[in-house]
Order: C-alpha cells, then sequence, then structure tokens
C-alpha cells in the first residue's frame, strides 16, 4: 500500500523528523486557505499521487504571492499527470500539498528498506539527493553509500553517523542527521513499512536537516495492526480490477498483454507469465486465486479479467494439492456460463482430482481448449489468440 506525501510527512513529524510546515488542499480555495495560514512570502504548490518525478511533469510549482498560489492551484488540481512512474496515460490529480518555502543548501538523498539477503534493514544514503536514485545507481553507483541494521538491534548512533559522514553532512550538522536518521528507522519499523523514502533531506542555510518530500509503502499483510495507516488508502489512485479483487482475496495486478492467466499460486503465477512470453504472447495480468477457492471465487476472477478490454484469450493454469482440481473445473464451467465466454480458454490441471476435472470440463459442452503441460498450454493459448 502507497500513501500521499502529505500523509507520510504527518507519520515523519508524529515521529519527531523536522518536515516543512504544510496543508492538503483538495480545493483551488482551500489551496488559498493553506497559504494564508502559512504566512510567508514563498510556498510551494505540489501535486499528490501516487508516483514519483512530479516537478519534472510540470506538478511542483513555487508561488510568490496568494494569487499565484491560486493561479498554480488551478492548473495543477485536474491535470492529468505524466511522470516516468505514471505510464503515458498519466495520472489525475485530485489532491494537493500546500507548503512553506525552504532555504536549500544542499540535497540528500536517504531510505530505509528491507533487504531480504541479509534479512535486516537496509538504510541507504547518498549525495545525490533531489534525482532519481535509480539513475544514481545505474551512473554512479559509488555515490550510494548503505549499512545494514539489525532489527533486534536497533540504529545504532555509529551507524548513523557513518551514513551522515558517507553522504557528506558537514560536521556541525552531523549530530542532528543522526537523530533524523535514527527517527526515520524507527517510524519505518513502528509502521511495518517495507519502503520509507526521503528524497530530498535537506540542509538549510542555517545548518538544520529537514525532509522535505517523503514516500512510504506498507507491508500489506501487517495492515490489520494499523487502522490509522489503512485510513490513508486512495482508491482513487489504484486500479479498479485490483480494488474489486481484493474485495474476493485476489492477488489480482494489471498488465500491458492481452492473455488473461488464473492461477493457484504465487510462484506458479509467475512461472505461467513467463512461459507465456517465452512462447511469444503477453500476459494481460497476475491473478492468483489462493489455496482454497470456490467456484464463487473463480468466477468473479473471471469477471475481473473480462472487464479488461486488451483480454483476447483466458489461460488456466491449476496445480491441485490444497485446492481440488474438480472445484477448479466446476469453477471454470460456472464462470464460462455466468460471463458468457466467447474468447478462447486454455485450461491445464494437474494433482488432486485431476481425472475428474478434466472430465467435468470434457462434457460441459463447452469450447474449452484442454493442455497437459505448461509449454502445451502456452503454445494454444498464443495461437488461439493470434
Amino acid at each position: 500500500m502507497k500513501i500521499h506525501e502529505y500523509q507520510a510527512k504527518e507519520l515523519l513529524r508524529a515521529h519527531g523528523v523536522p518536515v516543512p510546515r504544510g496543508y492538503p488542499a483538495f480545493t483551488v480555495r482551500e489551496a488559498q486557505e493553506a497559504a494564508q495560514k502559512l504566512g510567508g512570502s514563498v510556498w510551494v504548490v505540489k501535486a499528490q499521487i501516487h508516483a514519483g518525478g512530479r516537478g519534472k511533469g510540470g506538478g511542483v510549482k513555487l508561488a510568490r504571492t496568494p494569487a499565484e498560489v491560486e493561479t498554480l492551484a488551478d492548473q495543477i488540481l485536474g491535470m492529468q499527470l505524466k511522470t516516468h512512474q505514471t505510464g503515458p496515460a498519466g495520472q489525475k490529480v485530485r489532491r494537493l500539498l500546500v507548503e512553506e518555502g525552504a532555504d536549500i543548501k544542499k540535497e540528500y538523498y536517504v531510505a530505509a528498506l528491507t533487504d531480504r539477503a541479509t534479512q535486516k534493514v537496509a538504510m541507504m544514503g547518498s549525495s545525490e539527493g533531489g534525482m532519481d536514485i535509480e539513475e544514481v545507481a545505474h551512473s554512479t553507483p559509488e555515490k550510494i553509500l548503505k549499512v545494514f541494521i539489525d532489527p533486534l538491534v536497533g540504529m545504532t548512533n555509529a551507524q548513523a553517523l557513518e551514513l551522515a559522514r558517507g553522504i557528506g553532512v558537514p560536521e556541525a550538522s552531523q549530530a542532528q542527521a543522526v537523530d533524523v536518521l535514527k527517527k526515520l528507522y524507527a517510524c519505518y519499523m513502528d509502521t511495518d513499512a517495507s519502503l520509507a523514502e526521503i528524497n530530498p533531506l535537506i540542509l538549510e542555510g542555517n545548518g538544520n536537516i529537514k525532509a522535505l518530500d517523503a514516500k512510504f509503502n506498507f507491508d500489506s499483510n501487517a495492515l490489520f495492526r494499523h487502522p490509522e495507516i489503512v485510513a490513508y488508502r486512495d482508491l482513487d489512485e489504484e486500479d479498479p480490477a485490483e480494488i474489486e479483487a481484493s474485495k474476493f482475496d485476489l492477488s489480482y495486478i494489471s498488465l500491458d498483454g492481452n492473455i488473461g492467466c488464473l492461477v493457484n499460486g504465487a510462484g506458479l503465477a509467475m512461472a505461467t507469465m513467463d512461459t507465456i512470453k517465452l512462447f511469444g504472447g503477453e500476459p494481460a495480468n497476475f491473478l492468483d486465486v489462493g489455496g482454497g477457492a470456490t467456484a464463487e471465487k473463480v468466477t468473479e476472477a473471471f469477471k475481473i479479467m473480462l472487464k479488461n478490454e486488451n483480454v483476447k484469450g483466458i489461460l488456466v493454469n491449476i496445480f491441485g494439492g490444497i485446492m481440488k482440481c474438480d472445484t477448479i473445473a466446476e469453477g471454470v464451467i460456472a464462470a464460462c456460463r455466468a460471463v458468457h465466454l466467447s474468447i478462447p480458454l486454455v485450461v491445464r490441471m494437474k494433482g488432486t482430482n485431476e481425472d475428474m476435472g478434466k472430465k467435468m470440463l470434457a462434457e460441459s459442452g463447452l469450447p474449452i481448449i484442454s493442455a497437459d503441460t505448461m509449454a502445451e498450454a502456452a503454445t494454444k493459448i498464443v495461437a488461439a489468440v493470434k
């Protein structure tokens, strides 16, 4: 789960990390009122979408008069903001953050994320803040520093100081940088985040350290512990099909291809997508129905896949362990009839009650194409779609 910048800053502020004063705004009038409450002579009007690169896309603007705040808010609200993370369609801006201006002397990058290889938390830092960290990693990887934190010990002063010095924080500001880094780590752990990123973390003209931008991703499996974070969820920023799938406990992610995939088990689902690509096709989705899918759940899965107009064929690939093949067959038959399926459907099933499931499909009277191996299934669905 992702949240907006202003929400991320609320979490950081609650953990003692210095952030600029600012207010969210959903209308031009609210943006004007935010500028009045902030006072001063410089304001930043920032589009709030779940994507990076907003500045380059025209979603972050500086205003020097209240009238300019009004003009910029009117321009940015409702715009279809396109960045390198939104794709060509862009994302509609429905929220703004109006903030006080900042006296930026130097920009840094810091982030905490889970490192599965070491089973520790990696705290990354770079002197190249404000830039795409992917580009920094590609062009100048030596400018990215990492420390690995044992979650049973926590971030030590020595580790925080190593990172602060490594990214070039001046000696006079290192004590505050250490404090900020430790609080960022605490926020990351307390919220069950999978990513807590500050880009840029700035050094102000007076030597203070402040988080000028923030991005958080959260482990969805831990959200039951955090109703206050669930309340931040913005459904306008999510794929409607993925929202619908979550209601039925289906793991669904939209992709750009034309072959719908219905599989039980995340590993098998990824292998199925790879096999489709190997044989010249493109998957339209990742869809894991889980180990205990009912006929009703399979029917809903078909409905969700078919809402994608790009889907020209469906591949069902099932390994019957906990999930019995006859149960899936029952679901596939019910789904085909419920949605009046008119595109090619290839079904490959192996495992518990396999023969019974195949018999049910064969006797259904429906034009279902059977396959015994993943290669055969992929070959047949790719051919059928073409």
